[in-house]
């Protein structure tokens, strides 16, 4: 049998270092995790390998128990038990050791990402965060985990199932991200009156408010596959001039009066088809034509 094991209430370094081991150690995707007081281990250490004889049972030790998958024996802030997890099943991995598809590569960039986040959350980095007192930081998996030790607490085996799931989704949130990135470095950038604006032919919607987020004021997104169009405006502060699609929204339905076109009320994103209405129909504008009367803003 293979067991993990790692401290009681685990945060979210103990659960990462556990879900490295369980998703990409060769060998160790059924392994059971056990739990211990923090600091303990299930037996006395020997050797200097993170994979130990127990019994019959091979037991890895992480963030617990000062083996070689525990960083409380070093001060380094840039350390953790994620990251030392992460290190040791990325030199164990062939997929990892020789990355071939691109696939890969972004999801080894991705997963390191999300362990320089974790690393600096385990060294309590998030008190030097952008308005680190806000609300809004409640509704991150920091604050979800540590609700849930309150509703159901004693329950360490929900919390590591419950932050497996959350890291899956995470993971693919992340490689989204890259794909976004990659993507707007293509992207075909124009200028309107409010400001510079970008558009692209992928089936990465992340790019939109990626872009946004970067500071373009307008994105069009067509979707190579299906035909469907988005195009949003980014919202408008107190202080500035709003971007209006009114206009653009009249002239493409005239250039295209078949394709179904929705126009939000707030007037700043128009619509084309979308997976919460499959039944609109997509436009045969390419997206220089849509761009084209988007120039005009």
């Amino acid at each position: 049998m293979k067991i993990i094991v790692t401290h009681s209430s685990p945060d979210w370094d103990a659960i990462s270092s556990a879900w490295f081991i369980k998703r990409y150690l060769p060998g160790w995707e059924n392994a059971e995790v056990q739990f211990v007081p923090a600091g303990q281990r299930i037996a006395p250490f020997k050797g200097d390998s993170a994979i130990e004889k127990i019994g019959d049972n091979d037991v890895i030790h992480v963030d617990t128990g000062m083996g070689p998958l525990d960083h409380h024996q070093t001060s380094d802030k840039h350390t953790s038990a994620a990251s030392l997890s992460w290190e040791y099943v990325q030199q164990r991995n062939q997929e990892f050791v020789n990355p071939i598809s691109e696939k890969i590569k972004d999801r080894i960039e991705a997963i390191t990402r999300m362990v320089n986040i974790l690393v600096d959350i385990d060294h309590f980095g998030e008190v030097f965060w952008e308005n680190p007192a806000a609300d809004y930081h409640e509704f991150s998996l920091l604050g979800v985990l540590e609700g849930l030790k309150v509703a159901r607490p004693n329950q360490d085996s929900f919390y590591v199932n419950f932050g497996f799931e959350c890291l899956d989704a995470l993971l693919h949130d992340f490689e989204n991200r890259v794909w976004a990135e990659n993507e707007i470095k293509k992207g075909l950038e124009f200028t309107t009156s409010f400001g510079k604006a970008i558009a692209f032919e992928t089936m990465n919607d992340t790019v939109i408010k990626l872009s946004q987020k970067m500071g373009y004021v307008l994105v069009v997104r067509k979707d190579p596959r299906k035909g469907y169009v988005r195009i949003k405006a980014r919202p408008q502060t107190e202080t500035e001039k709003g971007i209006d699609l009114t206009l653009v929204y009249e002239q493409l339905s005239k250039m295209d009066p078949h394709a179904t076109w929705f126009l939000h009320v707030s007037k700043k994103m128009l619509l084309n088809g979308t997976p919460k209405n499959p039944k609109m129909i997509p436009t045969t504008l390419t997206l220089k034509q849509i761009v084209d009367v988007v120039k005009t803003l």
